[in-house]
């Protein structure tokens, strides 16, 4: 008769058992039919005869490894089970990711003050040599973007960064995307042809309150009362830091209600654009199972539309700029030979061309890609904050010498009150409460 026998365990861990075959000696045998004793000056043991010996034994979950072979732990002590994996290990690793995550939010935001800074102030000096020539320059980084965009787009397709299912995302939110950026230039261009400089960054903190509407909305956002009191610190401390000591209070009199309305209607354009902007990253997230879409994608589909609508506003836009439709060929012509820095007398108004445009172009193009890379790892709320917060300081750069600007402009008299107020914004912005969590969950999340 063959026998063999099974181990079978009980205890706080269910692990893999492994089947021993071995030959033991049962100190207790009990016939199937009937139910005898056997034999009892035997080790106590149960033991079930029949046509096959079973050999039942409680075995605690001293000695097993992780992996449940019967094997102990190099040092001796008793593993853990199988179910034990920790909620602390899982907590730790949660908190880690945070950490990075809070960690890439801050490095981006930086490089974006530091290009938004380099921005401004390199636009500036850009239209030192294209001064009579400003409606070029918008239409040369507009065209341009659109074919560096491309370029990079298809070197990373044939990279494999680029995949078929990031290109064959719906095209009509990039349409969205780019109509509300022509229609965000145009009506800028014409409220601020007739507003005074100094009067725009008021209205310009307008973007900001568009931007907390518009994720509320759209985006279903919710925002804690710091994070409210911080951004209205922050539209706050540039108001004061930019426009203090001027007239433009009398300006805005002055230009009348209309335009500062168009100008405000301008910023609620560019707000939906970037609040558009993270809807699709949301969106791709779910249609690429977690995926993300390449930036450049976003970059180049909204950029060709925004030419596409460019280009159907031209009559609209030239004429802002005073600006004949029928002699915009002459005056692009007389624009691309200042930028080339040809055509005799032409070419002597144009000092500092082309290297100071080309400066501003790909320095712009690093904004925007910096500044949509933070909105993609955060949210449209914290990239606004982060290129408001280069406003000041780019204020406090055109104090400096610069080369082609001559006489450095003085600092408005509440400068330093303003730029307090608005570092405090962002801190309380930032400032999360014990116990609560962030309301403004990130789109790679």
């Amino acid at each position: 008769m063959t026998s063999f026998v099974r181990r079978l365990t009980v205890g706080s861990t269910i692990p893999h058992v492994p089947v021993h075959h071995q030959k033991f000696k049962p100190t207790i045998e009990i016939p199937a039919f009937p139910l005898l004793p056997h034999n009892n000056q035997r080790p106590l043991g149960i033991a079930l005869r029949s046509r096959k010996y079973w050999r039942v034994e409680a075995v605690g979950p001293v000695g097993r490894s992780e992996g449940g072979d019967g094997t102990k732990k190099a040092g001796g002590g008793p593993g853990p089970g199988p179910c034990s994996y920790s909620l602390g290990d899982r907590t730790t690793e949660v908190e880690r990711r945070e950490r990075n995550r809070t960690v890439e939010v801050v490095v981006a935001a930086g490089v974006t003050v530091v290009l938004g800074v380099g921005n401004r102030v390199l636009y500036k000096l850009a239209l030192v040599p294209l001064k009579h020539y400003p409606f070029f320059l918008a239409q040369l980084a507009t065209f341009w973007y659109v074919l560096v965009y491309f370029s990079v787009l298809y070197l990373r397709y044939h990279a494999g960064i680029v995949t078929d299912e990031m290109l064959s995302m719906p095209k009509a939110p990039f349409l969205a995307v780019g109509l509300l950026e022509a229609l965000g230039a145009a009506t800028g261009m014409a409220a601020g042809a007739i507003l005074s400089g100094a009067s725009i960054p008021i209205l310009s903190q307008t973007f900001l309150v568009w931007q907390i509407l518009l994720s509320i909305i759209f985006l279903g956002r919710r925002y804690r009362i710091n994070q409210l009191l911080g951004c209205f610190l922050v539209a706050i401390g540039v108001i004061i830091s930019v426009a203090s000591g001027s007239s433009s209070g009398h300006s805005l009199k002055e230009a009348g209600m209309f335009w500062s309305l168009l100008m405000i209607v301008s910023f609620l354009f560019q707000a939906a654009d970037t609040v558009l902007k993270e809807v699709i990253f949301l969106d791709a997230a779910q249609r690429l199972k977690g995926g993300s879409i390449d930036l450049f994608v976003v970059n180049s589909y909204g950029s060709a539309f925004q030419a596409l609508f460019i280009c159907l506003l031209l009559p609209f836009l030239s004429k802002l700029w005073g600006i004949p439709f029928s002699q915009l060929p002459n005056y692009l012509k007389d624009g691309a030979a200042c930028f080339l820095n040809i055509g005799g007398t032409l070419s002597s108004r144009c000092d500092g061309a082309p290297l100071l445009p080309l400066l501003f172009v790909i320095v712009n193009m690093g904004f925007n890609i910096s500044l949509l890379h933070l909105l993609k790892i955060s949210s449209a709320v914290v990239s606004s904050l982060a290129s408001t917060f280069s406003v000041p300081i780019s204020v406090y750069v055109f104090t400096l010498p610069l080369p082609y600007l001559g006489v450095a402009s003085s600092l408005p008299t509440g400068f330093v009150a303003g730029a307090i107020i608005l570092v405090t914004g962002l801190l309380i912005y930032a400032w999360t409460p014990s116990g609560s969590t962030a309301a403004l969950p990130s789109p790679s999340n």
